[in-house]
């Protein structure tokens, strides 16, 4: 018995009986993806329109940052597009990794290639001009992002002007931070006039868990009208690990049943972090939807109506 084909019968074993009733059966498939483990199709049916709202394209034909730390081999449009095809999703969001600093120019390159299904969150400082930021809202970036897990482009100093210069442009700053990290900036983001929206759970520290006092800080922020958070990296801070996840996942539901109409979900492909550690099971990660939120009709919010909203997808899609 395979490891890969282990996870998924657990994951399904331990997830309640009654998420499991509002998954639909999907139909049995190989689909070999590069940089997720397992071939099979997830349980969970994806709905029409249903976005993932975070990955990454990598591509040694653009340059690497020098300060960059993480560098990951090739992941590619068309790479992509095969994990699309095995888990269901069409809509999605690229995201520039700090692998690039702040030449967004791979990213770019892939949301054109992929079209008016993608938007795109970019990495930009404080000397970027105006007529960059409305050349690359054209372009269909809706964001951009503060990755301040490693030394790099952008710094906590940058967070409230940039914020205040996308405003009018309706984009928001996402952020990736340690919990430490993000508890030292929390003035700064309570005073931001943009949207905010939080990568991987918040990073919420194991074993404390909801009770770690992010958690709180997060959440008020959420009830505040304009705070997102991506439902997502459930492998970035567990500590009892697949294939259910149980610690992450239930901090999870705990945004999920506290703010559903504040949660996006997203893939974090190609797993950038784990690529030397163990390569997560892409559909076991989307089939932890049925037990993060149970009910239908608010996982279609989750993965439909809220990323149409805080990525501005074209109506009729």
């Amino acid at each position: 018995m395979s490891a890969e084909s282990w996870s998924r019968r657990e994951v399904l074993r331990v997830v309640p009986v009654a998420a499991l009733a509002a998954a639909h059966a999907r139909p049995a498939s190989a689909q070999s993806v590069k940089w997720s483990a397992g071939t099979e199709a997830p349980r969970l049916k994806a709905p029409a329109n249903a976005a993932d709202c975070h990955h990454h394209i990598y591509n040694a034909k653009y340059p690497v940052d020098p300060k960059a730390t993480l560098r990951p081999a090739d992941a590619l449009v068309d790479d992509y597009r095969a994990l699309q095809r095995r888990i269901g999703t069409t809509r999605h969001v690229v995201v520039q990794p700090s692998t690039y600093g702040t030449d967004n120019r791979c990213h770019l390159d892939a949301l054109a290639a992929f079209g008016s299904t993608a938007r795109m969150v970019a990495v930009v400082n404080d000397s970027v001009s105006t007529e960059e930021l409305k050349r690359m809202h054209a372009l269909g970036v809706r964001g951009i992002r503060f990755n301040l897990a490693q030394a790099g482009a952008t710094t906590p100093e940058m967070i409230e002007p940039l914020s205040k210069r996308i405003n009018d442009l309706g984009w928001h700053i996402q952020v990736n931070a340690p919990a430490t990290k993000l508890l030292e900036i929390m003035p700064i983001l309570e005073r931001v006039p943009s949207p905010i929206v939080f990568d991987h759970l918040a990073h919420i520290p194991q074993p404390d868990g909801v009770n770690h006092p992010l958690f709180a800080k997060v959440r008020a922020l959420m009830d505040k009208g304009h705070t997102w958070v991506k439902l997502s990296g459930a492998y970035a801070d567990t500590k009892l690990g697949p294939p259910t996840y149980a610690d992450s996942s239930a901090v999870a539901r705990a945004y999920a049943t506290a703010a559903p109409e504040r949660c996006v979900w997203g893939s974090d492909w190609p797993h950038p972090t784990e690529q030397q550690k163990q390569l997560p099971d892409d559909a076991v990660l989307f089939d932890l939807l049925t037990d993060w939120v149970p009910e239908e009709k608010t996982r279609h919010r989750v993965l439909v109506e809220n990323p149409a909203t805080l990525y501005d997808f074209p109506k009729g899609m």
